[in-house]
C-alpha cells in the first residue's frame, strides 16, 4: 500500500508557469520572462490588465470570452489562458507566419517547437518572439533589449 505522505505533489501543467490567475471560467496564466510588454493585454481590456494593480490580472473584471481573445493577441507567448467552464480552448493558427517588427523581434505564430542543439525541445508554443538583436539574455526570446541598444532595421 502506498504511503500517501511519500506521494510527490502533482506537477504542474506547465512548470515554467510563475503566474496564474483563475476563476471558475478560465484561467490565465502569465511568464514574466517572456514578457516584453507589448501592451497588447492593457490596451485591449485595461481592466483586466492593469500593470499598476496588485494582482494585474483581475480575471473577474470582464467575461471569460473577452479575455481569452485578448490572450490571443499576445505575441510573446507570455500569456495563455485555459478555459475551465468547458468553453473553446486556445489554439494555434495552422500555418506558421513570421512577422518581422521594424526595430524589434520576430513575431512567430504557429505550431511551434524550438529544439536547441542535440535536439533538446526548449519550447512549444503557438506564439512567440525571438531575438534578432542578439543582445537579449533570454536567448533565443526576446527580452526587450532591443530598445535599450537602439537596434534599427535596414529596409530592402
Amino acid at each position: 500500500m502506498e504511503n500517501p505522505a511519500e506521494k510527490k505533489p502533482e506537477e504542474r501543467k506547465r512548470p515554467d508557469v510563475e503566474r496564474v490567475y483563475q476563476n471558475d471560467q478560465i484561467a490565465v496564466y502569465w511568464e514574466p520572462k517572456l514578457c516584453i510588454h507589448v501592451g497588447n493585454c492593457y490596451h485591449g481590456l485595461p481592466q483586466v490588465f492593469n500593470p499598476t494593480a496588485r494582482p494585474w490580472v483581475d480575471v473577474n473584471a470582464q467575461t471569460a470570452d473577452r479575455i481569452a481573445r485578448v490572450v490571443m493577441t499576445c505575441p510573446t507567448g507570455a500569456l495563455h489562458f485555459e478555459r475551465l467552464d468547458g468553453a473553446e480552448q486556445e489554439s494555434g493558427p495552422s500555418e506558421t507566419i513570421i512577422d518581422a517588427r521594424p526595430n524589434g523581434p520576430l513575431f512567430i505564430r504557429g505550431q511551434l517547437k524550438i529544439v536547441e542543439v542535440g535536439g533538446h525541445v526548449l519550447r512549444e508554443d503557438t506564439r512567440v518572439a525571438l531575438c534578432r538583436c542578439g543582445h537579449s539574455e533570454n536567448k533565443p526570446f526576446c527580452d526587450g533589449t532591443h530598445r535599450k541598444i537602439g537596434f534599427k532595421t535596414t529596409k530592402s
